[in-house]
């Protein structure tokens, strides 16, 4: 099995461990070999294109995955393995890593975006972040607290779509359709483009660190309470611990703003979906090893453990051996329950189609338009006049 997350692999080999505790007719050796992002994702393509060299099992990041779904698909139709867990799993996270009503990889998580704040700071200067339901509230809370802190509420990304894909998920529009053609001048595009451009005239907001806040100078510049407030995947979580874990006790979770009231409050991002190679001389046995590992009880309760992400198994989520389990380190550090919050906007997670386009459509946000329009001031028609040219000769 190839991946490019060491704890990725480690979660893998304790669910082989169990595995073959629980099967005793049907034992399993596997290799576990961890390689870098881009150079695991190039050697897979390669194995694809020349039919050999491929390994049974391997982790396929959902912006490459678009890539092995042209022409004849190399990997093994899952639906068989899934169904026995099916009726648990958010469907949209298998329909991601699918073609034509067929799995051919399984999911990690779920990746719900929702809001973090820095509740602490917030009340000293008078916020409850709870009463924050539209981003229009959002934009004056950041007024409040300029006003009180003489700092921003939050910052804003020049190196990443996340803002983009809630806010299409929030007016329930995609960039891409069915047929994989992509159009970026969207209703929800310039909302949320125009709302960023406002707070940084504002005051009440900064340009991310490098880019975008998932990174270290992102993660110091949380610690040191430069902004407060900021919308992420519940994936996040784990970079608190990792990163931050002096600011215990500060941060809770909660849905995201809205731009009108009763709009849908998340979007899943980001994700890995696991496939069988067409090239595994043991198709069905590691078929059947991955689903299990992937989207059972006993499996997901140890991603929620071991990673920290929001399962795609949802019976987890109501689960009280789970959610009030007070020595789980991710319940443990936040001020409020991530499952309270998962489970309000259970119904409400919007999915963006990812499909070949998209890592295009992404340099063109990230390299052009968000930096000539939020770090440069430039104008954002013209901005996207530009991007969709670029787009549509790449299509």
């Amino acid at each position: 099995m190839w991946t490019f997350v060491d704890l990725h692999a480690q979660f893998y080999a304790s669910m082989l461990e169990q595995w073959n505790r629980e099967h005793p007719d049907k034992q399993l050796q596997i290799t576990f070999t961890n390689y870098p992002y881009t150079e695991m994702h190039n050697k897979m393509t390669m194995a694809v294109q020349t039919g050999q060299g491929a390994p049974d099992l391997c982790d396929i990041e959902i912006g490459q995955y678009p890539n092995f779904m042209k022409g004849q698909i190399p990997f093994v139709e899952l639906n068989t393995y899934v169904a026995p867990f099916e009726k648990d799993i958010v469907k949209a996270r298998l329909d991601i890593y699918g073609k034509n009503g067929k799995y051919y990889g399984v999911p990690t998580h779920v990746g719900a975006t929702v809001m973090f704040y820095n509740a602490e700071l917030l009340e000293a200067a008078g916020i409850d972040y709870k009463t924050i339901v539209t981003w229009d509230d959002f934009a004056a809370a950041g007024k409040k607290y300029l006003a009180a802190t003489g700092k921003k509420i939050t910052s804003v990304d020049t190196g990443g779509t996340d803002w983009l894909w809630l806010a299409m998920a929030e007016y329930g529009e995609d960039y891409t359709n069915d047929a994989g053609r992509a159009n970026i001048k969207l209703n929800s595009i310039r909302k949320m483009i125009n709302a960023q451009s406002q707070w940084l005239k504002d005051g009440i907001a900064m340009l991310s660190p490098g880019g975008h806040v998932d990174m270290e100078t992102g993660y110091a510049n949380l610690a040191e309470g430069n902004i407060v407030a900021f919308p992420k995947a519940m994936w996040f979580m784990s970079r608190f611990l990792n990163y931050m874990p002096e600011m215990d006790g500060k941060w809770a979770i909660a849905p995201c703003p809205v731009f009108e009231k009763g709009q849908p409050r998340s979007v899943g991002i980001g994700g890995t979906g696991t496939v069988v190679s067409l090239q595994s001389k043991h198709p069905e046995l590691a078929a059947e090893f991955i689903s299990w590992a992937k989207l059972s009880y006993d499996g997901n309760v140890k991603i929620w453990e071991v990673l920290g992400f929001d399962t795609c198994n949802t019976s987890i989520w109501s689960d009280p051996k789970i959610t009030t389990d007070t020595s789980n380190k991710y319940i443990a550090y936040f001020r409020n329950n991530p499952f309270d919050t998962l489970n309000a906007i259970k119904d409400e997670i919007g999915k963006i189609r990812v499909n070949t386009i998209n890592p295009f459509v992404s340099e063109q946000f990230n390299t052009n338009i968000l930096v000539d329009v939020l770090q440069d001031g430039g104008d954002l028609e013209t901005a996207l006049d530009a991007g969709q040219a670029e787009i549509d000769i790449e299509q």
